[in-house]
């Protein structure tokens, strides 16, 4: 018996090692415990009392019978506690190795995350940094004047330029500027719904001379509302003529509408409008460049940028103060495809300003 209870009582150690962790091992632990205690603890008082008069009543001659007894009872019982403690620590042991597998589970699940989730990280770090080179962009959103230069790696200067456009042209030094000298003729075009504006290419042989420099017309575009502010005023809309020297210089002549007669070049190209966007029509009759042009010539001129991607500086500015006229029914149509294709104004960053007298 006292084997037995010192293999229970190291039992018992392991059970209570265990007890911190897991409830299960604490209740086999208690049970235990409960089982282990001699069988004279476990026994009421009152029945401890009535023992000695028991015995006193007991014949002298069984003794012997009843120590045989007792121990047959104390071996049985040595084997039922044996028993208990072997299914308590099997069920220990079962619980303990449960609770291993389901952590190792659990910890590989989570360095399979983590690992997804740095690989996710890396991939999407790759991309950010990765050059971008988009071709999107509009007068809105995402995509609109604020991100340009987040599209495309190429289109950095809409962001980090200090010479962009357009502005608005005021405190300008009021000069004798060079009257800019046209030569523009009766021309083929094309035109283009080209989802931004509508673009006419107008054919070759249409200069102006400023400055010594000859520029050669290439195309003109129209914006909704006037890009350009004079003194903080802008208008309806706004004809761009867009001309390029043979050193690849680039001129832009800004002609400002307002609302009132019709504009007969506006018409020529809004009746050969294309049916699609990108679509290039090229009719067969001849438009007059010059019917673009107000009668007075005086102008605003600042080195300034494209107004649109990639923003490229270095472009010759010149503003006619005089606007034109266009009808409203003119406008409305070009407002239906276009209600708003217009970068908003830039800062002048210093930049000089010169105003014809």
């Amino acid at each position: 018996m006292r084997n037995l209870i010192a293999l229970f009582a190291c039992s018992c150690v392991a059970l209570s090692a265990s007890a911190a962790n897991d409830p299960a091992a604490a209740a086999a632990a208690k049970l235990a415990a409960s089982v282990s205690r001699p069988a004279s603890a476990m026994v009421p008082a009152a029945t401890k009392k009535a023992e000695p008069a028991e015995k006193k009543a007991e014949p002298k001659a069984e003794p012997a019978a009843s120590s045989s007894a007792s121990s047959a009872s104390e071996e049985d019982a040595e084997v039922e506690l044996s028993a208990k403690i072997a299914q308590r620590l099997a069920a220990l042991r079962e619980r303990q190795q449960a609770r291993a597998t389901a952590a190792a589970r659990a910890k590989k699940l989570a360095d399979a995350k983590r690992k997804q989730e740095e690989q996710a990280a890396a991939a999407a770090a790759a991309v950010a940094a990765a050059p971008k080179h988009g071709t999107v962009w509009s007068y809105e959103g995402e995509t609109g004047p604020a991100n340009w230069s987040k599209i495309n790696v190429d289109w950095a200067k809409c962001s980090t330029g200090n010479r962009q456009s357009p502005i608005d042209l005021r405190d300008g030094i009021k000069v004798n500027l060079e009257q800019i000298s046209f030569d523009y003729h009766p021309s083929s075009f094309s035109e283009v719904n080209n989802g931004h504006t509508i673009q006419v290419t107008v054919g070759g042989g249409n200069f102006i001379t400023v400055g010594n420099t000859v520029y050669e017309l290439q195309e003109f575009h129209f914006h909704r509302p006037s890009e350009e502010k004079i003194n903080g005023k802008g208008t309806e809309m706004v004809i761009h003529l867009v001309h390029k020297s043979a050193e690849g210089k680039i001129a832009i002549i800004a002609v400002l509408l307002e609302r009132g007669q019709p504009h007969r070049l506006m018409q020529t190209v809004w009746d050969n409008l294309p049916l699609e966007k990108f679509e290039t029509v090229s009719p067969s009759i001849v438009i007059d460049p010059t019917d673009a042009l107000p009668e007075r010539r005086e102008y605003f001129t600042y080195m300034g940028s494209l107004t649109e991607p990639p923003c490229t500086e270095g472009v010759l500015w010149m503003v006619f103060k005089q606007p034109m006229q266009a009808s409203p029914a003119q406008m409305a149509l070009f407002s239906r495809l276009y209600p708003l294709n217009a970068r908003p104004v830039q800062s002048t960053a210093g930049r000089m300003i010169k105003e014809s007298n």
